[in-house]
């Protein structure tokens, strides 16, 4: 049995203290413009049975959970029944008119275990009293209310006890603002766009691991690798656990530094020091909960998986990943990225791919950046070779191997 495609955006939704807790998922009915669904019901039953039950969500969620926009149509079908309550959250479109009929069916769905949240609301309408016992959460359109107003909307919300989520945050004033006025969950291109994100200040361990990095790049001596990781305790560490992890094909413990980075191996090495740049450090943050490390990640993992269906070699797919997740690296260290890559001497193709956004490689990344905002504002042609199918497969590998690396990763 065939399926239509259906295509992904994600954007992720933070708490009060940086840490992602969810993902809007925005499905799309191609590439170009969503507004080729015309029968909302049909699209979105589709999603439901390939995305939820052929699939699996964990693919796509990880641990986190999952806003999905419902209209008025969807709300009142029994498709609601299909979604995993304990892993979704359903945004009722901001076009659904609150009249009775919906607020009855918000109370029973609550009462099923339903999460529930409102989208978009821009102003205090007089259904609201009436819905929101039955609401989880209320997202505040930043963009649609006068800023004189917002104090006030959410003076009354915050009565409620309903939480609130800022959504459409483009830059630090209207997250501090917000943050100020007690509201509960954040989101917006301020989060989700990599130079808008907040990066961290290069440490002990990132000078290490730009060092190594360099070296294993020039494939210097398994001495000098060596001396890197005896200045640098805490990498040793987690070395030494990554070597004796199952995963790693040895057969037995290793006691010395030097027979850990052999049987590792220069490519499994460059491949983890790549990784580490985005969870070490002294924050705490894994994978998980922090959207730069997991964006790292699923990039230059989907650029690899990207690059071998355009039939680049192992060598070029390899250079993919490390473009994926090396184009981050300004917003981690917060320092341009010319500064950062040229001690690394990289070759001129990955330079330029990540610089100039030149070479296939540099129009990949392009690619992969345009759909990690929304998949429909992908412009242009897509490589020969690519289709809009092989975008959404690319991306949901990349998830599931970002979780599963974020679930053996050592801390």
């Amino acid at each position: 049995m065939t399926h239509q495609p259906f295509f992904l955006g994600r954007q992720p939704i933070l708490n009060r203290q940086g840490e992602q807790v969810a993902y809007e998922l925005l499905f799309r009915s191609s590439h170009f413009n969503s507004a080729d669904i015309t029968d909302d019901v049909s699209a979105t039953s589709s999603v439901i049975q390939y995305a939820f039950s052929e699939l699996g969500i964990h693919h796509v969620l990880g641990k986190h959970r999952g806003f999905i926009n419902i209209s008025r149509d969807l709300l009142m079908s029994d498709l609601i029944g299909l979604l995993p309550k304990e892993q979704v959250v359903l945004e009722l479109l901001e076009t659904i008119e609150l009249d009775s009929e919906v607020i009855a069916r918000c109370k029973y769905l609550k009462q099923e275990g339903f999460t529930l949240a409102l989208d978009d609301v821009v102003q205090l309408d007089k259904r609201l009293p009436d819905i929101l016992p039955f609401i989880d959460i209320v997202k505040l359109d930043l963009l649609g209310i006068a800023d004189h107003k917002l104090g006030t909307i959410v003076e009354f919300l915050r009565k409620q006890k309903v939480s609130l989520l800022a959504e459409k945050i483009d830059n630090a004033k209207q997250h501090q603002r917000c943050m100020e006025l007690g509201f509960d969950l954040f989101q917006g291109y301020y989060f989700a766009k990599p130079t808008m994100l907040e990066g961290k200040k290069s440490s002990t361990s990132h000078i290490a691991l730009l060092t190594l990095l360099g070296l294993v790049m020039r494939d210097a001596e398994v001495h000098e690798i060596e001396q890197v990781f005896k200045r640098n305790p805490n990498l040793a560490v987690n070395l030494m656990k990554i070597v004796n992890s199952v995963g790693s094909g040895a057969n037995r413990q290793i006691d010395t530094l030097s027979r850990a980075l052999i049987i590792l191996g220069r490519q499994q090495l460059k491949r983890w020091i790549q990784v580490l740049m985005f969870s070490s450090g002294d924050t705490g943050n894994s994978l998980e909960n922090n959207p730069l490390m997991l964006l790292a990640s699923v990039r230059g993992k989907q650029m690899e998986i990207l690059a071998g269906k355009l039939g680049l070699h192992s060598e070029q797919q390899d250079q993919a990943f490390m473009i994926g997740i090396f184009s981050l690296l300004d917003a981690l260290f917060q320092q341009p990225l010319v500064e950062i890559i040229t001690p690394l001497n990289l070759d001129p193709a990955v330079h330029n791919a990540l610089i100039l956004r030149e070479g296939e490689l540099g129009r990949l990344l392009l690619l992969v950046e345009e759909t990690e905002k929304r998949l429909d504002m992908v412009s242009g042609e897509l490589p020969v070779n690519l289709n809009e199918a092989d975008l959404l497969s690319a991306e949901l590998q990349a998830l599931e191997w970002a979780n599963q690396l974020n679930q053996s990763n050592p801390s």
